[in-house]
């Protein structure tokens, strides 16, 4: 009787404490299933779960741990996509490539190009007659930070404070960049309507 007693105070207990501060308990709830994704190495669930729980709460220690979770995250999520993006990119227009019409690619006298490695990217042309190559300029591969709790790990920011969100097909072989914002100052200003969009297929 007296175990039943105990038993029974530690249920209502831990129902007051949830009905008191149900942010708290949708908090650990959100981290506990991360930890699961994590675990199965669902980075991508587990990040977009961490960094919800890591801003319920960022002062608590759910929300600290949560806030490392997402760093270590990104960190491991942009290796992998660099190990994918590394290499020569064609431009293919600002439409799908699935879109994209013959007449038009024919009408080009140069096919514009980047090249990604793990720190830089190169924008240039290729003449396609005479297959002389032009530098165009060179950037800093530099990635954006909203916060430290965001999710978003594949932003990257240009010299000029362009903010591109880059998408890469299931298959590797298209990448879709959309600019989702500039950076002018400390200001950011957000496109939320016609962003240019730019389609790349993969040459090498």
């Amino acid at each position: 009787m007296k175990n039943y007693a105990i038993i029974l105070f530690l249920i209502l207990s831990f129902k007051n404490f949830a009905q008191s501060d149900p942010k708290t308990a949708f908090q650990k709830s959100r981290y506990e299933l991360a930890l699961s994704y994590y675990k199965k190495s669902d980075f991508k669930t587990a990040l977009d779960l961490f960094s919800i729980a890591s801003k319920i709460k960022p002062e608590n220690e759910i929300g600290k741990e949560s806030t490392k979770k997402v760093d270590s995250l990104k960190t491991i999520l942009r290796k992998n996509y660099m190990h994918e993006v590394i290499g020569v990119w064609k431009l293919a227009g600002d439409k799908p490539v699935w879109a994209s019409t013959a007449e038009n690619s024919a009408e080009k006298e140069a096919d514009e190009m980047i090249e990604i490695s793990d720190n830089k990217i190169v924008f240039y042309e290729i003449n396609r007659k005479t297959k002389i190559k032009i530098v165009q300029r060179t950037e800093d591969l530099v990635y954006y930070n909203k916060d430290a709790g965001d999710a978003l790990f594949s932003e990257i920011i240009l010299s000029d404070g362009t903010i591109w969100n880059c998408i890469l097909s299931e298959s590797s072989d298209v990448l879709h960049v959309i600019n989702v914002a500039k950076k002018q100052g400390n200001e950011i200003e957000k496109v939320t309507s016609n962003n240019l969009e730019l389609f790349y297929v993969k040459m090498n």
